[in-house]
């Protein structure tokens, strides 16, 4: 049943990782700064981008914002744009069935990065089909992304990241290659699936106590704003993916400043009034928030 790149690559590079780590290490400060600088890049890419612009329209963006977007999403490394929003609108669309691709009802490591390494559930490959893609099939930009998929994986991931840090602090090519292909990247990696394991798992249910997703502050901090999961799913057409705007959401933060210089648009967002009366009907616990002062 496995896909045999994911599961000869995935073990791999997280064994080099742990190995590397402790054989070559940055000065602390170096290390954390690329890491930091090229990892909220790459996760920008992920949560404004392929997520909540791509997999759910729930904004628009002119197209330097979307080059942006896609050269960030590509330092990710991750799967095709059109591989991505096609997994996780049939995620929404069918989660915690065997139409799921990352169904957490299979355990904590299927959802995290067990699903990866498995060839996909023929109810998934049906609802794949199935879901509707007309709008991505007409982006050039996914197009383009799709067609050069290898080499601008393999320089906006490993090759522009291992060089930025020898060129601007003189890091050492030993140490460079460390902090990016494998910390870096690995950390990345995990810090995505977190929200399709972590974020199903553990965490309250203010807005819809009968779904899996819960809202996480951990994934939340680590995914740039991702973890508040069980809003997502309530809501999911809300670009700020929470319903507190700035609460440890950085990708918020930077959509509203692209916002404010015209480049993001049309940013849809939950009604105070829709959010209370979903959370009064369905959700547990739900407080409501005066988030005129957050």
């Amino acid at each position: 049943m496995s896909r045999i790149h994911d599961f000869a690559f995935q073990p791999t590079i997280h064994i080099f990782k742990v190995y590397f780590t402790f054989v070559l290490t940055s000065p602390p400060a170096i290390f954390l700064l690329t890491g930091l600088l090229v990892g909220g890049i790459s996760g920008f890419g992920v949560t404004a981008g392929v997520h909540r612009y791509w997999c759910h329209r729930s904004y628009k963006a002119k197209k330097p914002l979307q080059l942006l977007l896609l050269f960030c999403y590509s330092v990710s490394g991750q799967n095709t744009i059109f591989e991505w929003v096609r997994d996780h609108r049939v995620h929404h669309k069918h989660s915690e069935t065997a139409a799921d691709p990352h169904d957490v009802t299979r355990g904590f490591w299927f959802s995290h990065v067990g699903w990866l390494m498995m060839k996909k559930h023929p109810e998934v490959l049906r609802a794949g089909r199935a879901v509707d893609m007309s709008d991505i099939l007409r982006d050039p930009l996914v197009a383009m992304h799709t067609r050069y998929f290898l080499p601008l994986k393999i320089l906006c991931c490993f090759i522009i990241p291992t060089i930025l840090p020898i060129v601007c602090w003189s890091e050492k090519w030993d140490q460079a290659i460390v902090s990016q292909p494998f910390v870096r990247y690995i950390l990345s990696l995990n810090f995505t699936w977190a929200v399709n394991s972590f974020a199903h798992i553990w965490g309250n249910k203010p807005y819809d106590k009968y779904i899996k997703p819960t809202e996480n502050w951990g994934v939340s901090m680590v995914a740039m704003g991702e973890g508040w999961h069980n809003y997502h799913h309530t809501f999911p057409w809300d670009y700020k993916a929470a319903e507190l705007a700035y609460c440890l959401n950085f990708t918020t933060f930077v959509l509203d400043l692209f916002a404010k210089i015209g480049w993001a648009y049309d940013m849809k967002e939950a009604s105070p009034k829709l959010i209370k009366d979903v959370s009064q009907k369905r959700g547990k616990l739900h407080f409501i928030a005066d988030t005129s002062v957050i």
